[in-house]
């Protein structure tokens, strides 16, 4: 990653301002959505920052004795960092998440009504459109749950579950993005994943849909844990 040893060696400081996505691909002759996907690892690794419609700048020097790229040493994200730092709380509010959200699938199938199913199914075709997107892949995996949730008609299951989603998105928002949205046979995956969740709630099938949720938040959870 040619824009990462640039930022390590000094050539790009700390406020510059990187070319726009179209001429980054340009100039490494690569795909606007590989050059997007190299973006976001790098903010995830702490380099850059990515503003909405203020395009890319790095935010940050390499730490002190970090090895140049290829070396042994890596750079460290912060995010990863302040997860290791809490693992159990991560680990438990996966736990609850995982808990609530399987009930969720469940009850949703059995109370959704034809509006729920015509929002999910709207959101499906954003949802297959964002793949490949970090960001819009973020914020639609989050509303399908959220839709889910909604359905169920239980105003204290959607407070457990805005809370606990809000926790997790604060904690885990940067490295979720690259290695769940930004990688594109990830993001596939996870497509198939809410569509076959989907299908049981739009057959009103308690048990199928509780059992789609339960192997998508488990592989996720998967992904999730190998960074700590």
């Amino acid at each position: 990653m040619q824009i990462r040893r640039q930022i390590e060696d000094g050539r790009l400081k700390p406020g510059d301002k990187l070319p726009s996505t179209r001429e980054i691909s340009e100039q490494f002759g690569v795909g606007r959505s590989t050059t997007r996907e190299a973006l976001s690892a790098l903010k995830a690794m702490g380099l850059i920052d990515i503003r909405q419609g203020g395009g890319c700048r790095v935010s940050a020097a390499p730490p002190a004795g970090h090895a140049p790229m290829g070396g042994a040493a890596g750079v460290e994200p912060p995010e990863l960092l302040s997860l290791r730092d809490d693992r159990k709380t991560l680990l438990e509010l996966l736990e609850v998440r995982q808990t609530l959200e399987v009930s969720i699938a469940s009850i949703a199938a059995s109370k959704r009504t034809s509006e729920d199913l015509d929002a999910l199914r709207a959101l499906q075709f954003e949802m297959e459109a964002a793949i490949g997107d970090d960001v819009e892949g973020e914020r639609t995996d989050l509303q399908f749950h959220l839709l889910l949730a909604k359905a169920t008609r239980n105003d204290i299951m959607i407070s457990l579950f805005a809370s606990i989603t809000g926790q997790m998105e604060r904690a885990i928002r940067d490295i979720r993005r690259v290695e769940l949205y930004a990688n594109r046979s990830v993001a596939r995956r996870l497509f198939e994943e809410h569509s076959a969740i989907l299908d049981a709630v739009a057959e009103q099938e308690p048990v199928a849909a509780s059992l789609r949720m339960n192997e998508h938040l488990a592989h996720v959870e998967r992904m999730l844990l190998r960074h700590l």
